[in-house]
């Protein structure tokens, strides 16, 4: 055992569907010692604890939420505590959870084959090429952004229930003949595959279920004829959006999140964020990454949820208000972009000193007086200013020609890395 085992005192077993068979002896014999063991009802139920040793221990089914979870095991740390978790506890699981506020030396995860391993070799897909996300305990406008021709989602869901929330997705999107695989109680007793299509699926019937709330869902995207594709790259079509006509527009948008360079986890400011769009495309374009978009116009601000929600980002975090009075208490961006009240007072200043060091900067103007703002801000902190001008053709009678936008103009800069 290695020396951070021995200073654990917080075991998370995986289990499988069929409970303590899927305990190797070592595994075993750490629940035994566990002084606290937490366990999902279903598995206590299987448990005869004089049998297992177990008699004289604190025995808790786990029915709490993270938070509750997290402040009974502080009431219980530096003393033997296990917990039972399904699968991979630091896939999308309660490990990963556990992390966030304990040490990793004193947390001793043995994992069991997850839901997605299980279900990939069921289906024969590799997992390198599949997606693998969580709609446990989440939206499932979570799916928005995997739905492409031809990719190969595995998902881990919360109860039967969400199956049908899948299918009607696809089923709006134009995918409605994608091949949906439900893959019940893997590796236990009642494990049973039901294959159909999207479009089959119809509505839920919580009298009569149609699956088992213990299930990981697999799908295959089938795009109809003359779908709209709405991939992860930077540059949704404008008409993706609700907006009032406060929005970046598709090349622009395009361009701007190129200079903000969204990355995995990476955290933006979007200060005036009319619609959401940029917000919505930089979490959309990386691997958690998050958003927080400033707004103060009520009826914008339910347009960003609704473009939240259709896209696939529900979990952007709307804020109310002006820059840069609620600025204060956010998390440090990696990112920010100001697409509105560059004019105010103090907005760039409370932006920039929030600004992570090696942080990027985006502004974008489309009047003199802002403009004139960016040359001096650009004269000052250095960066690159630039003119952008996007015309599409339109029909002009029996004939066609250019309608220009209002050029916007950009003033991009990175913070040094050693500038607190």
């Amino acid at each position: 055992m290695s020396e951070g085992a021995e200073r654990a005192w917080l075991t998370i077993l995986g289990i499988g569907d069929d409970g303590m068979n899927s305990l190797t002896p070592p595994a075993l014999a750490l629940m035994k010692s566990a002084r606290t063991l937490v366990a999902p009802q279903r598995v206590l139920d299987s448990l005869d604890p004089s049998s297992l040793g177990l008699e004289n221990s604190e025995i808790v089914p786990w029915t709490m939420g993270v938070g509750p979870t997290l402040e009974f095991l502080a009431a219980r740390r530096g003393t033997p505590v296990t917990i039972l978790a399904t699968g991979d506890p630091m896939h999308f699981g309660i490990g990963a959870t556990m992390r966030r506020t304990i040490d990793a030396d004193e947390m001793l995860v043995i994992p069991s084959p997850s839901g997605f391993s299980l279900a990939a070799a069921r289906m024969g897909w590799s997992l390198s090429d599949v997606a693998c996300i969580s709609l446990h305990g989440r939206a499932a406008a979570g799916l928005q952004p995997h739905i492409l021709p031809a990719n190969r989602i595995l998902s881990l869901t919360s109860v039967g229930r969400t199956i049908h929330e899948a299918a009607q997705l696809l089923v709006s999107r134009g995918y409605g003949g994608s091949r949906l695989t439900v893959l019940e109680h893997m590796g236990g007793k009642a494990e049973r595959t039901v294959a159909l299509t999207a479009d089959e699926a119809g509505a839920f019937d919580a009298d009569n279920p149609r699956f088992a709330d213990f299930n990981v869902l697999a799908i295959e995207c089938v795009a109809g004829e003359g779908v709209s594709i709405l991939p992860c790259v930077p540059g949704l079509p404008d008409d993706a959006f609700v907006h009032d006509g406060q929005l970046t527009k598709r090349e622009v948008r395009a361009i701007t999140l190129s200079a903000l360079q969204p990355c995995p986890h990476g955290v933006l400011w979007d200060v005036g964020a009319g619609c959401g769009s940029v917000s919505i495309e930089w979490m959309r374009a990386a691997l958690g990454a998050k958003a927080v978009a400033i707004e103060a116009e009520s009826e914008r601000r339910a347009m960003i949820g609704e473009n939240a929600t259709r896209l696939g980002t529900p979990r952007l975090n709307i804020v109310w208000g002006r820059a840069p009075d609620e600025l204060a208490d956010l998390d440090a961006p990696d990112a920010v972009f100001i697409g509105g009240g560059l004019a105010e007072q103090g907005v760039f200043e409370a932006c920039w000193q929030a600004l992570k060091p090696g942080g990027r900067l985006v502004a974008n103007t489309v009047t003199l007086e802002n403009e004139a703002r960016l040359a001096q801000l650009h004269a000052e902190y250095g960066g690159s200013l630039t003119r952008v001008a996007v015309s599409r053709a339109k029909d002009i009678g029996r004939y066609r020609g250019w309608k220009p936008f209002m050029p916007v103009t950009q003033w991009a800069v990175q913070k040094a890395w050693g500038e607190p």
